[in-house]
């Protein structure tokens, strides 16, 4: 074997290397504005009564922050299972749209990797995978998978910090921290706005949640995304003649 051959599985080996750590440093900035919603998570999941394994295992196994911590109240308020897997549903919903984008670049692939990617498929991982897409024509796999990991690994780590303080601190959720919720989903919408139509899109849903959430409407969010998407394709027109 001579010494080009050699060379090659080093050189894919370094560039592998290079894309996991170009998909870590784009995601963190997104891993530091979750840590506080992390803490709430797990705070508030010993505050309603689970155990520290039982609360932590929620971030492992579910690894859904929005969802996690609407589960987390219903069963502070003794919810019946119903209600919190329906309201659970809903608020996941949005990654019916998340796998419909990514279907035609991963369908090809093994099974397993398909649920690797599934299980860490997440809006911050959506977000840089997408930004990843435009600016190199293609979709990487590795770099999208490495960032959906490191963010896990930053979700679970913020949740032992929550259960941790949730053991010693009182009425955590009094110091602001769900404005993280809101902070990390702003970190991710606004890079995104390009065009009219995503302008559009964002104005509409923004103004429809915000309506229909003060109006108490069952399904604010899903309407507010129908609304958004409709808005959004109905206006795509006025980016051509941009």
């Amino acid at each position: 074997m001579n010494q080009t051959t050699q060379s090659v599985p080093i050189r894919k080996l370094g560039d592998e290397l290079s894309t996991v750590y170009h998909a870590c440093i784009a995601i963190f900035p997104l891993c530091i504005a979750v840590v506080p919603w992390g803490i709430l998570c797990g705070s508030l999941s010993i505050q309603v009564g689970l155990t520290p394994f039982q609360a932590q295992a929620l971030s492992l196994f579910v690894f859904a922050g929005a969802a996690q911590l609407a589960a987390v109240s219903l069963i502070g308020a003794l919810s019946p299972a119903l209600p919190i897997l329906s309201s659970t549903f809903v608020i996941s919903s949005r990654h019916l749209l998340y796998s419909a984008v990514f279907h035609e670049k991963v369908k090809g692939l093994p099974l397993y990797k398909r649920i690797m990617f599934a299980f860490f498929l997440t809006d911050e991982m959506f977000a840089i995978t997408n930004d990843y897409i435009e600016k190199n024509k293609q979709f990487n796999y590795l770099y999208a998978v490495s960032s959906g990991i490191m963010f896990y690994v930053m979700w679970n780590m913020s949740t032992f910090i929550g259960i941790v303080a949730g053991s010693s601190v009182n009425n955590l959720e009094e110091y602001g921290l769900e404005f993280a919720i809101a902070a990390t989903f702003i970190a991710i919408v606004i890079p995104s706005i390009k065009s009219k139509s995503i302008l559009f899109s964002v104005i509409t849903s923004g103004l429809s949640i915000l309506t229909l959430g003060h109006m108490n409407f069952e399904y604010a969010l899903i309407t507010s995304s129908l609304l958004g998407m409709l808005i959004g394709f109905f206006s795509k027109r006025w980016d051509k003649n941009d």
